[in-house]
């Protein structure tokens, strides 16, 4: 398996949303929910409309999943970004059938796309946009980490998100360079 990186140029990521957004409103929610909560690939890809939607049709300020990955259970709240994001998907549908997959197939039966299709659509915004690097379904949940970590949120907490066993694994994972890493004694002139 190849390794990704996440997405570190936030003009990038926000020319990858519009993208995306031209394309289907589908693949934009994919890519924000992704970038904007952590969750693999795999848990993104079995989520129904009644896990994001209440029965009123609000949205819901969190999705609840048991992790395929872990088996364990977790809570996702969802920003701004990511209910704007639902309800406009939502909005699209002229009748709304709860129990239809969140990223439903477009080839009729009630199925989420594949894991294969989600790095297709990935990875052609990506290669639209001139992202040079290696992109693919975990480049989502890496943003988010890298993001998240540039914005304060103290590796620890990152770690028990990701159900890392160590902080260090985390920092490889999320891509702190050492070169960031040494950024830091540059910069830092007290």
């Amino acid at each position: 398996m190849n390794t990704v990186e996440p997405i570190r140029d936030e003009k990038k990521i926000k020319t990858m949303k519009a993208v995306l957004k031209d394309d289907s409103t589908r693949n934009y929610l994919l890519f924000t929910l992704g970038i904007n909560t952590g969750l693999r690939i795999s848990d993104l890809l079995k989520l129904k409309i009644y896990d994001a939607v209440n029965n009123d049709g609000t949205i819901k300020d969190c999705i609840h999943i048991r992790e395929k990955k872990t088996g364990k259970e977790n809570q996702f709240v969802l920003n701004k970004t990511v209910k704007e994001a639902i309800q406009e998907y939502v909005d699209s549908f002229k009748t709304l059938d709860m129990s239809m997959y969140l990223f439903k197939s477009k080839k009729g039966k009630n199925s989420p796309i594949s894991r294969v299709q989600a790095y297709e659509i990935l990875n052609t915004a990506a290669k639209l946009i001139g992202i040079p690097d290696k992109i693919g379904c975990h480049t989502l949940r890496k943003t988010f980490g890298y993001h998240a970590r540039m914005r304060g949120t103290p590796i620890e907490k990152l770690q028990k998100i990701f159900n890392h066993s160590a902080p260090s694994i985390t920092m490889r994972y999320i891509g702190i360079t050492q070169d960031e890493l040494d950024n830091i004694f540059h910069t830092l002139n007290l």
